[in-house]
């Protein structure tokens, strides 16, 4: 079964990010300074590195989420008065709604059901003389995800609605068609999730309490009133698409152990701490988005 074609423009994406990074360590070393300002791109940036410097970035003082993401990419990505546009007490009551989803038993539950699902398409896969294993995790992860947040997902949409959060993905910072494509993915997604908040609202869709689409349909703002019916659907797809848009990683992963396989067999003795760290290597040296 092959799932990994060669693709020319992922060896360029990643000689850039390479040649990036690589520019702004020798610079860093060349002036003995963990914060220096250069051009990047014909752009004046300021570059800072090290633990303080992470740190000023949590600082709240210092930075507002407010009219910080570009409208187009809200309008892909992110969705429109969703959190990532909060600030102070709003922020920190709407994301208090979400952090009530990460509760240990709640996140057993999710990897639970991601397990089944993998079962499920490995076996699916065993059978198949080739896939694209991006579109395929995409399916998997949408499937999972969807279960575990309650929301319903018949069996002929599958592909269309996993296709849809992997596009506001792939618009990320992006201009002419996958633009429009990302965004376009937006509108039906958002028309998908709100009619399904006005059905739990209305009793005529029933989900588990606990459950994301319970949460989010019956969440309160600090004024006492519901979520408008569309922010609610931009908040749900916030649980959606970010889980979806794991696959990239995942193919990564699966690139990373085919141009590297020496790294399977040491994985597959569950070598201590070994999966975390390809994990978190794949994360660094993979870029994540497009």
């Amino acid at each position: 079964m092959r799932t990994i074609p060669k693709d020319k423009n992922i060896d360029s994406s990643l000689t850039l990010l390479r040649d990036g990074y690589e520019f702004i360590q020798k610079k860093r070393q060349k002036l003995w300074s963990d914060i220096f300002r250069t051009r990047l791109m014909l752009k004046e940036t300021i570059c800072m590195s090290g633990k303080e410097a992470a740190e000023v970035f949590y600082d709240t003082e210092k930075f507002q989420r407010k009219d910080a993401a570009p409208k187009r990419v809200q309008k892909t990505l992110f969705g429109q008065k969703g959190v990532q546009t909060l600030d102070n007490s709003a922020h920190r009551q709407r994301k208090e709604m979400f952090m009530s989803l990460m509760k240990p038993d709640s996140l057993r539950r999710f990897l639970e059901i991601q397990k089944s699902y993998w079962k499920k398409y490995i076996s699916k896969w065993e059978k198949e003389e080739q896939i694209i294993l991006f579109n395929e995790v995409q399916a998997l992860l949408c499937r999972a995800v969807c279960s575990w947040s309650g929301v319903p997902l018949r069996e002929e949409e599958v592909q269309q609605r996993a296709k849809d959060l992997g596009a506001m993905v792939d618009a990320f910072g992006a201009i002419g068609p996958r633009h429009w494509r990302g965004k376009q993915a937006r509108k039906r997604a958002e028309k998908w999730i709100g009619n399904l908040i006005k059905e739990i609202r209305n009793g005529k869709i029933h989900v588990e309490k606990g459950t994301a689409a319970h949460s989010i349909a019956f969440h309160r703002e600090l004024d006492g009133k519901l979520l408008d019916t569309q922010v609610a659907a931009v908040e749900l797809i916030n649980v959606l698409r970010p889980t979806v848009a794991i696959a990239t990683y995942i193919t990564f992963t699966a690139l990373a152990l085919h141009q590297y396989p020496q790294y399977k067999k040491e994985i597959q003795t569950g070598k201590e701490n070994l999966t975390e760290m390809l994990v978190q290597e794949v994360r660094r040296f993979y870029p994540f988005t497009p």
